[in-house]
């Protein structure tokens, strides 16, 4: 393929060949015969988006689940009628997700066989770290040490008892393809040997376009109530010892404080991770830059869950959630994702978070903690081997093209999934300009 007179965003305007990988850049290259030509004239290019933290097959349950988020429920009669509405999957099960307890409240066991008494429901927290089910379900998946119903997501074994479907992921890769994504890494963890190989195949026979590469089995899940340092300590050195690097999920001061400690111990590596970071005391920046461990996190939390946040979230701690600009000032190494189906799908508008740190409500959240657009789009041009190194538009970079429509300045100033056209993966174009 050859995309013709396209803008850099550097502002200079290049024709581009491209292939498996980009082979050549130049002011005027010659068609070859038989050569797609694709005309850009007045579209930008860019690296094609890596999204650095996702969760696939919850995605794609999450499009088959009931949900029941605060902008969808606003009491318990809301939550029964959703319910109630719903139409149980092929294993019997009502499936739920995006709950918050903004929503209806606590919810437990007693509360869900008032609202859900003959069916199994399970409701899954927006955080994706609990589970939520009816005595019903509880019999099903016989989870007896949670009597109260709300069992773990750690702890979650049900697939193995009521059967694992697998979902198509081509709607999911449809969508990620128009935002201009491609390429994803998948942060479920403990996935065994069969669900990375059902990725695998599913992008094989192009039902899933996107690039995939997988954390597990060095993903690991931090609890308050379970936070151990000498175990988590030597779970790190045994993973090392195998040549492979973590991926420490933390949301809370202390599960960053252990974690840090932990690593600390251990020994970090370069390809070491901290998924979230959302509450990062002014004394962890240091010892994060020090360990040189990357950090994956979510400004579209800031969007999707500020309003919330300035509800529940101490004013003595507001401060330290979801930063951004700190920790690039600090020196620490880090990429952008949108924790997919925990959050939103678009990748821009986790760009224009980052840059805004504007709630739903149109509030400002920590705006001292704001990047520019530039540094918030590169954040996603990164690879899975080295995610805090932004691809370029250059000879022996991937043929993973994402084109939008205007100047480099449109682009940055709009930060708008509406504006890409098309969308290049590995030499194959998808979109508009086809």
């Amino acid at each position: 393929m050859l995309i013709q007179q396209a803008y850099r965003l550097d502002g200079r305007i290049v024709d581009i060949r491209v292939e498996e990988r980009i082979t050549e850049v130049g002011d005027s290259l010659t068609p070859r015969d038989g050569e797609q030509v694709v005309d850009a004239r007045g579209h930008t290019v860019i690296p094609g988006l890596h999204d650095h933290h996702v969760h696939l097959w919850a995605a794609a349950a999450a499009l088959e689940s009931v949900d029941v988020g605060p902008l969808h429920v606003r009491s318990i009669d809301d939550l029964r009628r959703l319910l109630r509405s719903a139409i149980a999957d092929s294993d019997g099960w009502i499936r739920a997700v995006g709950y918050h307890e903004s929503a209806a409240g606590y919810l437990d066991r007693a509360t869900l066989d008032q609202v859900m008494p003959n069916v199994p429901v399970r409701i899954q927290h927006r955080s994706g770290a609990l589970w939520m089910l009816n005595s019903v379900g509880l019999s099903v998946v016989n989870q007896s040490g949670h009597p109260d119903g709300r069992v773990p997501s750690s702890e979650a074994s049900w697939p193995a008892v009521i059967g694992k479907r697998e979902r198509s992921l081509a709607h999911i890769s449809d969508r990620l393809t128009r935002y201009g994504v491609t390429g994803v890494t998948d942060a479920t963890p403990d996935l065994d040997a069969g669900a990375v190989a059902a990725l695998t195949d599913a992008h094989r026979r192009g039902e899933l376009r996107q690039r995939v590469h997988c954390l597990s089995p060095g993903k690991r899940i931090l609890h308050d109530d379970s936070l151990d340092l000498d175990s988590l300590t030597e779970w790190i050195a045994s993973c090392h010892d195998r040549g492979v690097p973590v991926a420490l999920h933390c949301v809370t001061r202390s599960q960053l404080v252990v974690a840090l400690a932990a690593l600390r111990s251990a020994g970090s590596s370069g390809s070491d991770r901290i998924e979230h970071v959302a509450v990062v005391p002014p004394d962890c920046l240091r010892d994060l830059a020090e360990s040189g461990v990357l950090v994956v996190t979510q400004p579209n939390f800031v969007s999707e869950r500020g309003d919330q946040y300035l509800v529940d979230v101490d004013v003595e701690e507001l401060p330290t959630l979801w930063p951004l600009a700190s920790l690039l000032n600090s020196g620490v190494r880090v990429a952008l994702s949108t924790d997919l189906p925990f959050g939103g799908l678009d990748p821009w508008k986790a760009m224009y978070a980052a840059v805004t740190r504007i709630t739903g409500a149109g509030r400002a959240f920590n705006p001292r903690e704001r990047v520019s657009p530039h540094q918030a789009v590169a954040m996603f041009f990164g690879t899975p081997e080295r995610p805090d190194v932004p691809r370029r538009i250059a000879v022996g970079q991937q043929g993973d093209l994402c084109i939008v429509s205007g100047s480099p300045d449109d682009v940055l100033s709009n930060l708008d999934s509406c504006t890409v056209v098309g969308t290049v993966i590995k030499g194959e174009l998808h979109g508009e300009l086809q």
